[in-house]
């Protein structure tokens, strides 16, 4: 229940989608809607669920606003929804990143385009953190890595999940000039 409330507020926070609830959680498939909030300053907003990941119930995968991507809370589910690696850490590492790099690339961004990344392990000991670099190095680089917060957690929202990793990104403009929001992806 904790983590549910902190992937929600999140979400509320990272796209200030208070207001858009309507498109939260909506459609299934490559892509949602796009959205123009009140004002002249407001950026297009796509709402991106890809039919390889899991449905989030009452959350979107992916939101873009501009060039940055709030991705949700991934967790190590295969696409019917089913926990991979039972009680295996890196296996569950490497299908939870795995999912969030498929919701970065249907918004165009790569591992190396996230600027923040969150991650929440059940039972955290001190060498967890490194099972997980080792499962998804690409996350991890050596040279400029993410921001990022690693915090231990009693449970998660689907029972037998180990982590979950959630994730900011800037997209170069160069990569987004032009992309249709409305893609299954790159």
């Amino acid at each position: 229940m904790r983590l549910t409330w902190i992937v929600a507020v999140t979400v509320l926070l990272a796209g200030n989608l208070a207001a858009q609830w309507g498109g939260m959680g909506g459609r299934r498939g490559g892509s949602g809607s796009q959205q123009r909030g009140a004002g002249s300053e407001s950026q297009a907003r796509g709402y991106l669920n890809p039919l390889t990941l899991a449905a989030l119930p009452g959350f979107t995968h992916a939101v873009k606003v501009g060039p940055v991507t709030y991705v949700s809370g991934e967790l190590p589910l295969d696409s019917a929804g089913h926990v991979v690696g039972a009680g295996d850490l890196r296996a569950q590492a490497r299908q939870a990143f795995a999912n969030l790099e498929i919701a970065l690339r249907l918004a165009w961004a790569l591992p190396t385009d996230v600027v923040e990344l969150r991650m929440y392990v059940v039972n955290l000991s001190p060498s967890d953190l490194q099972t997980v670099r080792e499962a998804a190095p690409q996350f991890f680089p050596a040279r400029n890595p993410p921001a990022g917060t690693v915090l231990g957690v009693t449970a998660l929202p689907v029972t037998g999940a180990l982590i979950v990793v959630d994730a900011v990104a800037v997209t170069p403009a160069d990569r987004t000039r032009g992309r249709d929001m409305q893609r299954d992806g790159p």
